[in-house]
């Protein structure tokens, strides 16, 4: 039977870091700009645990979070991690789509599924130390959907019979594509779920 997959890498920037630098695992840590005014590309998943998040303002990060570690984009660095980890991807699947530098779908033909996908994050985490998480179901939305339900490591499947209980509750900031101006918007009309 056929699969569709997402495979995520969780905190992709941050996770290279920790990588280069082991002492940053348990401490929260963000990537991204050094001043007060740049911005958060990237936060691990302890600087998570305070409200940071991509995209947010440094100066609003260290307000959260006063002992937070700040890194510098290394863009070489996590190019070279990236075609590590999706190298090893496409090496198992006969159709492969890589959207950005830490994510891909894939197509798997496979009796089970979810054994392939944590055999997959096992060999990721072993041959380059980098996290997935890894979404299936039957198309892409689901999948992408699916991939980010369990993270940090975490695998889930989303089949047809899913579909009608997971959905009509789904907060409209999880579907895929609809940002935080986007949800606001359509909060402010009423609309907070995909029943909605």
């Amino acid at each position: 039977m056929k699969y569709i997959l997402h495979v995520d890498c969780d905190a992709f920037y941050a996770s290279c870091e920790e990588i280069r630098n082991p002492k940053l695992k348990k401490r929260p840590m963000a990537v991204g700009g050094l001043t007060n005014k740049s911005i958060i590309t990237t936060a691990n998943y302890e600087a998570r645990k305070y409200g940071i998040h991509s995209a947010m303002p440094v100066f609003m990060a260290k307000d959260l979070c006063p002992n937070l570690i700040l890194v510098k984009v290394d863009h070489p660095y996590y190019k070279e991690k990236s075609i590590e980890v999706f190298d090893l991807v496409k090496s198992h699947a006969k159709l492969y789509e890589q959207v950005s530098i830490d994510e891909a779908y894939l197509e798997i033909d496979i009796e089970n599924p979810l054994v392939f996908a944590k055999n997959l994050q096992e060999e990721i985490l072993t041959k380059t130390q980098i996290p997935i998480s890894v979404g299936i179901s039957y198309n892409k939305f689901l999948a992408k959907l699916a991939s980010d339900w369990n993270k940090p490591f975490g695998i889930k499947y989303i089949g047809k019979d899913d579909v009608g209980k997971i959905l009509p509750d789904l907060p409209v900031s999880k579907v895929h594509g609809i940002g935080r101006r986007a949800t606001y918007k359509l909060n402010r009309i009423g609309i907070y779920k995909v029943a909605d």
